[in-house]
């Protein structure tokens, strides 16, 4: 660390003052406070120091300092990083390594977008090893089919094949060493993959080749050509060690994609805010450093920070990376705005009310890793043919060698040998296990690229065969935005009077009626006073009082179950509800007061989307709590005929446990906390991301936008996603079950066919890439 002359006096200083956060000096090393006025702004993030000497010295060389204390953060966290299997997600341990199961190399559990791909830089330097030393092998060896033969006129056949060893010696022991080390992991575990079959196929023709350029003499008749030589295997070995290398190398650059999608979100958030200090002064500051409540600007061109509500100014924000909408979405106060959004026009102040893990787009981050990483039911089938695979095919090998050995032509040992080690070689498991993760992963990113987020595997499988859609009314088909439309008071209370007791009711709600209510008795500057005994009554309404006087809030059954007689209200409620507006009725001191109504205007993209989805052969269904009328008077606008209204949450669930007694496989698509337990019932939940929380964990499906549509794409994404899993496994099956007869000779005494194992090894290769090219086909396909 580079010293700095300065760093006693100024930590002096800091003792003094006392800093509440540290910060490190990125030239120095020292920790200085976040209030130090030498602070310098690079790449959005800014950088505090501890003095002016160093603060020069970072602005002559930032990138410098930079690259010494990312080495450093690189040392102290990289052990701390949880990894998983791409194809065991129950696999997880602390910094990377290889599957104890399938020897695959594991990855970071949430890619952070820096972090380096050690096992394919390690795999790319061993592929190019083997490749400049394995290609020379394979010309000597194949020396006599050169028109000529000018290799083996300079060259003798004894030398030759010392040369071969030579050169194929660090292939088959420092290349294809990462093999065996997981082969011989996979016996120690149990749990025989891939690697065992290309550790016992490689060693086994090195080993062969090299005893038999050691010891000839050994070796019996059945071993030795017409010539009396023992045929070695040096160039099969290392040009398989190579071919399979640039399997692995191929596999991890294609598995890297499919962690794109998280490394654009990771990509997407802001490095800074500019901060609003009390006494009015503005300056930037780390992320890291918001807290909630605090005041931040935001600038035309810059990044919304964390999550928030608009307090000051008017805008328009480009939305597009949570919803996959390009159409910007005008803001004004009160207005909710979302973390690494982008402000397009006007400046405007928000107060920050999630940040770190908790705003959208780390949920999002969350979300996406977590079903990236879930095994999907079809991946069942590929478990079981896993775990019999291998033994079987070890066995196959043995048979071959035997049959060979007895039944074959001469040398009958040396095609023995041969054929058993291309059976190992072609039948690799690798692509029946990539079949499922690689198109799940795909599939995973893309729905989070169009704001469709997939809690798990099993919701992709199980979405595309769902039959019934129950769909919420508020905020669902709804804007879940309603307005206050009608006030009716009784004789003798004015409207005023009226509004402005239910008004001090609903002081603190958030729901969205609350919000219609209050946002009315505001326009008209009515006094909101402080509500007592606040009650609230499930599915009913709400009991209190205002300045010592007793109100209730709420439906037809509330205002019963306290025998107070409505008049001539439930006529004039009946009239609005046909309108469809939802009414509540007003009790001041146990005595109708008058009612209340509101409407909730239906999303723009609702009837496109339930028409949409009726044309996929669903049955749309439609759940409320509202009053009957108001309920249907909303499904004919829309086209819904089977209408559940007047439902209290608990009897959401029994509505869907009923659709479910019928046999129906069932969704639910709601936004509300009373959705939650219904969503948790539903065969697949579908929470609409402009909801609660609590929705979208209950929910298997989450929409960022809210829109209908996103269910239409989200199935459809289900069907292309589970279609492309079906493909990669018929595509491993058929690949195993064509090339292990081949490998094995069955077809020689009919057409003499056989299969050399450096044309096992590229057709395994292959087989594992097609599989990967075939999932990465999802990112482009159209919904």
């Amino acid at each position: 660390m580079e010293h700095c002359s300065h760093c006693d006096k100024s930590s002096e200083g800091n003792k003094a003052q006392g800093i509440s956060k540290e910060l490190v000096d990125p030239v120095c090393g020292m920790k200085v406070s976040s209030d130090s006025q030498l602070k310098y702004i690079y790449k959005e993030s800014a950088y505090y120091f501890c003095s002016a000497k160093c603060l020069e010295k970072f602005k002559a060389e930032p990138q410098k300092y930079l690259e010494k204390k990312e080495a450093k953060a690189t040392d102290s966290v990289s052990n701390d990083k949880m990894y998983t299997c791409p194809m065991h997600p129950e696999v997880r341990q602390i910094g990377p390594g290889s599957c104890p199961k399938c020897g695959m190399a594991l990855e970071p559990v949430v890619a952070d977008g820096t972090e380096e791909n050690h096992e394919l830089i390690d795999m790319t330097k061993r592929f190019w090893v083997a490749t400049a030393l394995a290609l020379p092998v394979f010309i000597l060896a194949m020396s006599e089919m050169i028109p000529g033969q000018p290799l083996s006129k300079l060259i003798s056949p004894h030398i030759r094949v010392w040369i071969e060893f030579a050169l194929a010696t660090p292939v088959c022991l420092w290349a294809a060493w990462p093999f065996y080390v997981r082969g011989i992991n996979s016996i120690k575990n149990m749990s025989l993959n891939m690697f065992t079959l290309i550790g016992i196929g490689v060693s086994s023709a090195y080993i062969f080749s090299t005893i038999a350029l050691f010891f000839p003499s050994i070796f019996p008749d059945a071993f030795r050509d017409a010539h009396g030589q023992i045929g070695v295997y040096f160039e099969a070995a290392a040009v398989v060690v190579a071919l399979i290398l640039l399997g692995q190398v191929l596999e991890l650059r294609a598995r890297a994609q499919t962690g794109e999608a998280i490394k654009k979100l990771l990509g997407l958030s802001a490095k800074t805010a500019r901060k609003i200090f009390s006494d009015g002064k503005e300056q930037d500051v780390e992320l890291s450093e918001v807290q909630v409540g605090d005041l931040l600007r935001v600038r035309p061109g810059e990044k919304v920070p964390v999550d928030g509500v608009v307090t000051e100014g008017k805008t328009v924000i480009d939305e597009s990376m949570i919803s996959g909408e390009p159409i910007p979405v005008e803001k004004f106060k009160g207005s909710k705005v979302v973390g690494a959004t982008i402000n397009q026009s006007g400046s405007f102040v928000m107060k920050a009310e999630k940040i770190g893990s908790e705003t959208l787009l780390s949920r999002i981050i969350h979300m996406v890793s977590e079903a990236q990483r879930s095994k999907a039911p079809i991946q069942k089938l590929a478990d079981k043919v896993s775990a019999y695979f291998v033994p079987t095919v070890i066995l196959i090998s043995l048979i071959t060698f035997i049959v060979w050995a007895v039944f074959g032509p001469s040398p009958s040992m040396a095609h023995a040998v041969v054929n058993s080690i291309a059976v190992l070689i072609i039948a690799c498991p690798c692509a029946l296990g990539l079949a499922t993760p690689m198109s799940i992963m795909v599939a995973t990113g893309k729905g989070a690229s169009m704001g469709i987020l997939f809690k798990n595997a099993e919701a992709i499988e199980q979405l595309r065969t769902v039959g019934t859609l129950v769909v919420d009314k508020t905020g669902t088909l709804t804007e879940g935005k309603p307005k206050l439309t009608t006030i009716e008071p009784l004789e003798g209370v004015s409207k005023e009077s009226l509004l402005s007791h239910v008004a001090s009711f609903e002081k603190g709600s958030e729901h969205p009626l609350a919000n219609a209510i209050l946002a009315a008795a505001e326009e008209q500057s009515l006094n909101i006073e402080k509500a007592e005994g606040f009650d609230s009554i499930t599915g009913k309404g709400v009991r209190g009082s205002v300045k010592g006087v007793e109100v209730l809030l709420g439906n037809k059954a509330l205002m019963d179950s306290e025998q107070i007689d409505l008049k001539n209200l439930v006529s004039k409620a009946e009239e609005l509800r046909v309108d469809g507006q939802t009414v509540m009725f007003v009790a001041i001191d146990k005595k109708a007061a008058g009612l209340i109504a509101v409407s909730d205007p239906i999303k723009e993209t609702t009837l496109e989307a339930i028409n949409g989805l009726r044309d996929e052969g669903l049955e749309i269904v439609m759940l409320s709590g509202d009053s009957k009328t108001t309920a249907e008077a909303v499904a004919k606008k829309i086209g819904i005929e089977v209408v559940f209204a007047e439902v209290l949450p608990e009897q959401k669930v029994q509505a869907i446990k009923r659709l479910q007694g019928e046999g129906k496989i069932v969704a639910m698509a709601g936004d509300g906390i009373n959705d939650a337990p219904a969503l948790a019932q539903a065969n697949v939940g579908i929470a609409m991301g402009t909801g609660t929380d609590i929705a979208m964990e209950s929910a298997d499906v989450t929409l960022v936008k809210g829109d209908l549509n996103g269910i239409l794409k989200a199935r459809k994404l289900s069907e292309q996603a589970i279609a492309n899993i079906k493909q990669n496994l018929f595509f491993a099956f058929v690949y195993n079950f064509a090339g292990v007869p081949i490998a094995a000779g069955v077809f020689y005494p009919l057409w003499g066919l056989l299969l050399s194992p450096m044309v096992a090894a590229a057709a395994m290769s292959f087989s594992s890439i097609s599989v990967i090219a075939n999932s990465l086909r999802l990112k482009v396909s159209k919904l």
